[in-house]
């Protein structure tokens, strides 16, 4: 399935590049849990424009440097820092963040997408015509009444997406969004993402597939055993690694 192509639509209009809160600057981070250090030392500027893919072994720290970006856990030191203009507003209030296994309520479609909605204080009178516009570009306008529970695991994931997608997020992280997901939903996934790409979502993403990635990133970030090994551009990481970590994860060799 493919989307509909971007328009004027309401969503657009939302995401205020013009006041982005980015850079994200992550400085000397550290995160311990049971007497290990999880995120070792990381430090990394990611600006406006991009989109990130971090990539590295199971258990490289992937979904807990999403976590400790997206301020869902407090870092044991170090500090997350986003640095743009409206810095002084609430930076929580411009992010977004879609899991591996969506985090779903127990309504329909239509009031998932409202409920976000009206906790980010979008005036009542429009919540409808925007909830109605992004179940639409994301397939999902059939499935309005539809307990949300009901939907498949693909279907969920796009809910997921729909319910960021209207609150126009200036930053969405994505942990892992498509790893339960048959090839024709990771498609639909993709395609809703590149389109919030377009309109001006910054993409921070984790994942395990290799082909996805290539056809994601315009940088990586490669991880492993908590500390960042690389954070180049897509093209020359995947063709020559500087490290003899990622070489050997791209080669399917996970090094410990």
């Amino acid at each position: 399935m493919e989307l509909n192509a971007p328009s004027a639509a309401p969503e657009a209009k939302r995401i205020k590049t013009s006041n982005s809160i980015l850079p994200l600057r992550v400085e000397n981070l550290l995160y311990e849990a049971n007497g290990q250090r999880l995120i070792d030392n990381m430090s990394f500027t990611l600006n406006a424009g991009p989109r990130s893919v971090i990539l590295g072994p199971n258990g490289a720290g992937k979904s807990l440097l999403l976590r400790l970006c997206h301020g869902l856990i407090a870092p044991s030191a170090g500090t997350v820092t986003w640095q743009g203009a409206n810095v002084a507003s609430d930076a929580a209030t411009h992010q977004a963040m879609v899991f591996q296994r969506p985090v779903l309520l127990r309504r329909s479609v239509i009031a998932n997408v409202l409920y976000g909605l009206k906790l980010k204080g979008t005036p009542r009178a429009e919540r409808a015509e925007i909830a109605d516009d992004v179940l639409a570009r994301t397939g999902l306008a059939r499935f309005r009444d539809t307990p949300a529970r009901l939907l498949s695991g693909g279907e969920q994931q796009k809910l997921a997406l729909a319910r960021a997608w209207a609150l126009g997020p200036q930053v969405l992280f994505l942990d892992e969004p498509t790893s339960n997901l048959d090839p024709a939903a990771t498609h639909a996934v993709e395609s809703i993402c590149r389109h919030m790409h377009d309109e001006g979502t910054r993409l921070i993403m984790t994942t395990h597939d290799l082909g996805q990635a290539k056809r994601i990133a315009d940088d990586v970030l490669f991880i492993h055993k908590g500390r960042l090994l690389e954070h180049t551009p897509a093209d020359p990481f995947f063709e020559i690694p500087a490290s003899g970590e990622a070489a050997a994860f791209l080669r399917g060799d996970l090094r410990w």
